[in-house]
Parts: structure tokens; C-alpha cells; sequence
């Protein structure tokens, strides 16, 4: 049986590039901030660097200083904290995704689809495998800023009887410059997957040059906006409704219609 309510915090920072421990104390002063309960801390892609290519210099192992601020915070606070960093494995650079638990555990998502507009591809290794997680009986997929394009990837599939996922979240760097992109592909997959949708973006602007609006937002499985904001620093806390998923569900039961297909 699951929680009737979920409370996810969308964190929209502007990233201080390359700049570990800056960024570390502005994203603890955010969660301590956070009024009401705590749940799932959501933070932006590289939240640790900004968008950096600097792989060889930057990265760090799953021992490294950012997986284990991560893990002091989920401790300290008692959440679970997402978002991705850069991160070295057997000799590869990955843009990981890291789900970590109150009790030091995790789980991890390789970003699939690779920037290659920005070179990301030239630095990084794609991953292969999506991550559904379960927080109090809600299943949630987690992916990461250029995957939002490639509908295939997210789609929401009945798997013994039940859907894949409840919530999607996606943690991004997506610039100002194509924001009309990141709002209108966030409520679509909300509306295709007949599930909530939050995306976390970053604001400011990077020293590669690019500049960055937020528009962080959530969508309900129907497309309605729930929450959005724009070019600020800020912290915010959504409630999303069991009872109104499996309503909508129930009256709109267009995933069991849906094509079938094995997930690449």
C-alpha cells in the first residue's frame, strides 16, 4: 500500500562552476531551510561543478567527497538526495545520478543520451540501464537533463498489471535560450506517461558561457501545471496525491493501450 501523499523539494541553485565546497554550503543552507517535512531533496545535474567537459580533473569515485556530502546530508537531515555529479568508474567518466538513503545507501543512474552539441559525448560514457526506485510504496524513475528529448527512454509501460513508475524527475542544465523546450517536453511527459513530472534546472550563467532561466516545475499526470518558478535561488516543497494518480489512472487507462515493445 502506498503513502497516500509523496513530498518531493525541488532545489534551483545557481551552480558556482567548478567550485565544490561554495556549492556544498549553498545547497545545506537551502535544505536547512526547508519548512514543513522532508522527504526527497532534489538537486541539479553536476550540482557539485556546473555543466562541466573538465571530466579527467573534476571526477571522483563513489568514495569521493561529493557521494559522501551526499550521504552526510541524507543522514543529517533524514532524506534521500538526488542529483548527479561526475564521477570515475573502471577508467570511465560518467554524468551519474546518485539516490541516496537516509541509511548511507544509494542507487545510481548513467546518463543515457549524451550532449554531443556540447561535446559532453567527447567526455563521458552513456549509460544503459534506468533506475526505478520505491519511497514508501511510490515507484519514481530519475533521469537526467537531455534524456527529457528522447520519449522512448522515459515511457511509462504496465508490468504485471501495474505501471513502471508514479513520478518522473529529471535534474537538469538546460539553458535559458531553449526553455520553451524544457517546459513544453516536461508536461508532455507527464500527459504521455499518466504521471507526475518534476524537473529540477539550474539558474545563473556558467563560464562556459551559457546562461540558465530555472523554470523548475511539476506537472500531474494530466499535464496541469502545479508549480513553477523562474530565475531565483530557491527551495520548494510539492505534495503530490496518491488518490489523485490512481483516479486519473482509473478514469484514463491509456497505458494498458499503449504499443508494446522491450525497453532498449
Amino acid at each position: 500500500m502506498a503513502a497516500e501523499n509523496l513530498y518531493i523539494t525541488l532545489i534551483q541553485a545557481d551552480i558556482v562552476w567548478e567550485n565544490k565546497e561554495v556549492n556544498f554550503e549553498q545547497y545545506e543552507r537551502l535544505i536547512d531551510g526547508i519548512s514543513g517535512r522532508k522527504e526527497i531533496v532534489v538537486l541539479p545535474e553536476m550540482f557539485a561543478t556546473g555543466f562541466s567537459m573538465a571530466a579527467s580533473r573534476l571526477a571522483e569515485d563513489m568514495n569521493g567527497m561529493t557521494i559522501n556530502w551526499m550521504r552526510s546530508m541524507a543522514q543529517k537531515y533524514r532524506i534521500i538526495i538526488t542529483g548527479s555529479a561526475i564521477i570515475e568508474s573502471e577508467g570511465k567518466y560518467y554524468n551519474r545520478l546518485v539516490w541516496m538513503q537516509p541509511d548511507g545507501t544509494y542507487g545510481f543512474y548513467d546518463k543515457r543520451h549524451l550532449f554531443g552539441y556540447a561535446g559532453e559525448d567527447l567526455h563521458y560514457t552513456s549509460g544503459n540501464n534506468r533506475l526505478i526506485v520505491q519511497v514508501n510504496g511510490w515507484k519514481i524513475c530519475p533521469l537526467v537533463c537531455y534524456d527529457l528529448r528522447f520519449p522512448v527512454w522515459s515511457r511509462n509501460q504496465i508490468q504485471d498489471g501495474e505501471a513502471a513508475y508514479d513520478v518522473l524527475i529529471y535534474v537538469a542544465n538546460w539553458p535559458r535560450k531553449r526553455e520553451i523546450a524544457w517546459k513544453t517536453l516536461l508536461q508532455a511527459r507527464a500527459i504521455e506517461n499518466l504521471s507526475y513530472c518534476v524537473g529540477v534546472n539550474r539558474v545563473g550563467e556558467d563560464d562556459a558561457g551559457f546562461s540558465y532561466g530555472g523554470a523548475s516545475s511539476v506537472f500531474d499526470p494530466l499535464g496541469e501545471q502545479l508549480w513553477q518558478q523562474s530565475e531565483i535561488v530557491c527551495s520548494h516543497t510539492i505534495q503530490l496525491s496518491r488518490k489523485q494518480l490512481e483516479e486519473t489512472r482509473s478514469h484514463l487507462s491509456f497505458l494498458k493501450d499503449a504499443d508494446r515493445f522491450v525497453m532498449p
